[in-house]
C-alpha cells in the first residue's frame, strides 16, 4: 500500500492531505466517495530511515514524543482511537504524516493499532510495539502511551554524552590539521624556495620541514588515495558482524573510554528493561527488545544469553555473572531486583547513576582533552615558524 497527497474541493474549500491506497485510482475513488472533487493527486514515498533500536539514527525519534503524548491524552477523554489517530496525522507532514496515515487507515479497516504499527518499522520500533499491544490488551491503551512517552523523553536525554562532549576537542584536532598541510603545501615552499636559490645552507629543523613539504606536494595524492582505502577497509570491516564484535571487544578495554561506553549501553539497557517491566511485558521479553537496543555486539551477545539462561531456569543474577562482562554492581542490582521484586525500580535509579556518572567523565575528560590539543597545535605551528625563519635570522647574522 502507498501513500497518495492530495489537492481537492470540498464543502468547506480547499483540502490538502494524504491518503493510503493501493493504486492512485483507488485514492481517487476513495476520496470521490467522501465528498471530495480532486484537483491533484501524487505519490509519496515511505520512510525507509534505519531503526533506532537495531543501532542506527531514526530522524522521527524525537518527533514521536509529541504524536505519542498528543494521542494519550485524546484517548483519555475518551476520543475513539481512529478519530484520535486522525486528528494526530493531520498535524503531521512529508514522511512521517504518511506513515500516520496508513497506520490510521489500518485501524480503521478494523486492524489493532499494534498491528497497524507494526506494518511500518521504519517508524515504529518494537519497543513502542510491544508497549502499544500491551495497552491494547489490558484495555489501558492511554496510560500506556502516557507511559511511553515519559519513556522516550528520558531515552531521549541518554544521547551519546561521550561523543557530544568529544566534539569541541575533535573539532580542534581537525583545524589543527587543516592549518599544517596549508602552511606546509603553499606557504612553506614559498618561503624556502627563495633560500635554496640564494645558496643558503639550510639548517636541520629546515630540512626536515621541507622533506615533509616536498612529501606532501610531491605524494600528496597518492597519500591521500592511500588514506582513503584505509578508511574505506575499516568501515567495510565494521559492517560486518566479525568486525563490529573485535571493535566493540577492543573498545571495552580501552582505558577511560571503555568504562564510559560500557556505562552507557548499560544505562540505556536498564532504562528499557525497567519501563516494559512497569507496562506489564515479562523479563524475558524485556531483555530481548533491551538486547536489540544496544549498540555494541559484547553487550548485545551477553544480554541474549542472559535470556536463555533464564529461560532455562537459572537465576537473573547466576545469568548475568557467568557472562563475565558485566560489572559487580549491575549484577548485583539484578540479583537484589529479583529477590525484592523491585527490579523495575533499582533498573531506574541504576540508569540514571550510570548516567550521570557517563556525563560526568565525559565532560572532564574534553575539559584534559582541549588544552592539550590546543598545545598540540601551537607546537606545530610553532615548529613550522622556527624551521621557516631560521635560515633567514641566521642569513641577517652573517650579513
Amino acid at each position: 500500500m502507498a501513500v497518495f497527497a492530495y489537492k481537492a474541493i470540498g464543502t468547506d474549500g480547499l483540502v490538502r492531505g494524504s491518503i493510503a491506497a493501493d493504486t492512485a485510482r483507488q485514492a481517487r475513488d476513495q476520496l470521490r466517495a467522501r465528498g471530495l472533487r480532486v484537483e491533484e493527486i501524487r505519490s509519496q514515498s515511505s520512510s525507509t530511515a534505519t531503526n533506532w533500536i537495531w543501532g542506527g539514527t531514526n530522524r522521527y525519534e524525537a518527533r514521536l514524543v509529541p504524536i505519542v503524548r498528543e494521542l494519550s491524552t485524546l484517548l483519555s477523554a475518551a476520543i475513539p482511537l481512529s478519530d484520535a489517530l486522525r486528528t494526530v496525522t493531520k498535524q503531521q507532514r512529508g514522511r512521517m504524516g504518511n506513515a500516520l496515515a496508513l497506520v490510521c487507515d489500518r485501524v480503521s479497516a478494523g486492524r489493532s493499532l499494534a498491528e497497524a504499527m507494526r506494518e511500518q518499522p521504519q517508524v515504529f520500533d518494537p519497543l513502542t510495539i510491544q508497549m502499544v499491544e500491551v495497552g491494547e490488551s489490558a484495555g489501558t491503551l492511554d496510560v500506556v502511551l502516557d507511559h511511553l512517552a515519559e519513556f522516550r523523553e528520558r531515552y531521549l536525554q541518554f544521547k551519546d554524552r561521550v561523543l557530544t562532549s568529544l566534539f569541541y576537542p575533535m573539532f580542534v584536532l581537525g583545524m589543527s590539521l587543516l592549518v599544517t598541510l596549508f602552511l606546509m603545501t603553499f606557504v612553506v615552499p614559498m618561503l624556502l624556495d627563495n633560500l635554496l636559490e640564494a645558496g643558503q645552507t639550510i639548517p636541520w629543523p629546515t630540512r626536515i620541514l621541507k622533506g615533509v613539504s616536498d612529501l606532501l606536494r610531491g605524494h600528496g595524492m597518492l597519500i591521500a588515495m592511500t588514506l582513503g582505502g584505509v578508511f574505506v577497509g575499516l568501515v567495510f570491516i565494521l559492517r560486518t558482524s566479525w568486525g563490529r564484535l573485535r571493535w566493540h571487544r577492543v573498545l571495552l578495554r580501552l582505558p577511560i573510554f571503555g568504562k564510559l561506553a560500557e556505562k552507557q549501553e548499560l544505562a540505556r539497557a536498564s532504562l528499557i528493561i525497567a519501563t516494559l517491566m512497569e507496562s506489564g511485558i515479562v523479563f524475558l521479553e524485556s531483555v530481548g527488545i533491551a538486547a536489540r537496543a544496544v549498540k555494541n555486539q559484547v553487550l548485545r551477545h551477553a544480554f541474549e544469553r542472559v535470556r536463555d539462561q533464564v529461560q532455562t531456569g537459572s537465576d537473573i543474577g547466576d545469568a548475568m555473572d557467568r557472562q563475565g562482562v558485566f560489572p559487580p554492581t549491575v549484577v548485583q542490582v539484578f540479583a537484589v531486583g529479583q529477590q525484592s521484586g523491585k527490579l523495575e525500580e533499582m533498573l531506574k535509579r541504576l540508569a540514571t547513576d550510570y548516567d550521570r556518572q557517563v556525563t560526568s567523565l565525559s565532560t572532564r575528560l574534553a575539559t584534559v582533552l582541549e588544552p592539550i590539543l590546543i598545545v598540540l597545535l601551537a607546537v606545530v605551528v610553532g615548529f613550522i615558524l622556527f624551521a621557516t625563519m631560521l635560515p633567514i635570522l641566521e642569513a641577517g647574522n652573517v650579513l
